[in-house]
């Protein structure tokens, strides 16, 4: 009998749970406007970031993010670009990969301008997880000072998955 008592209760905490969702679009019948339509919050990315992206002005060079029998690895693990061009890293296997760099390393400026111009951060200066072939992730270093940046694949880190972004004026 307590097991039927049990089952009773967790059903209904299922039940009500799942009732307790619901269209978060409201209209106010007082104002007659679209309260969810009106709000217009600024731009920011998942890492918290502000603002819009700078522009790539220059060239694009691709990396590409590989994980197969000769290991986890960017292809080509060091590139050297100037200020305004970009980098595009490429999902070619392995899956996942990801691209984190180091906010420790590096000035607030190029902290700031590096997190503007990452899309689809999932924590600060972190991409998102890329786990389909082709999958792209494009970040502008326009108004990145010059420098070196290093970067890594989190969940390949312990199998030496480290690249560097060297910036000249």
């Amino acid at each position: 009998m307590r097991f039927l008592g049990f089952v009773a209760v967790a059903s209904a905490a299922l039940v009500l749970g799942a009732c307790g969702g619901g269209d978060s679009s409201q209209t106010d019948t007082a104002m007659g406007t679209d309260t969810a339509a009106t709000a217009t919050p600024a731009p920011t990315t998942e890492g918290g970031a502000t603002g819009a992206a700078a522009p790539i002005t220059g060239n694009t060079v691709e990396i590409r993010m590989i994980g197969d029998d000769k290991g986890f690895r960017f292809e080509p693990a060091e590139v050297t670009i100037k200020q305004g061009d970009g980098v595009r890293f490429l999902m070619v296997n392995g899956a996942p990969h990801n691209v984190a760099f180091d906010a420790t390393s590096m000035s607030a400026e190029a902290k700031a301008a590096l997190m503007a111009n990452m899309p689809d951060q999932q924590s600060e200066l972190s991409s998102k997880f890329y786990f389909n072939e082709g999958e792209t992730l494009t970040i502008s270093f326009a108004g990145v000072p010059a420098g070196t940046y290093d970067f890594v694949c989190t969940p390949h880190l312990a199998m030496n998955m480290k690249g560097k972004i060297t910036v000249q004026q």
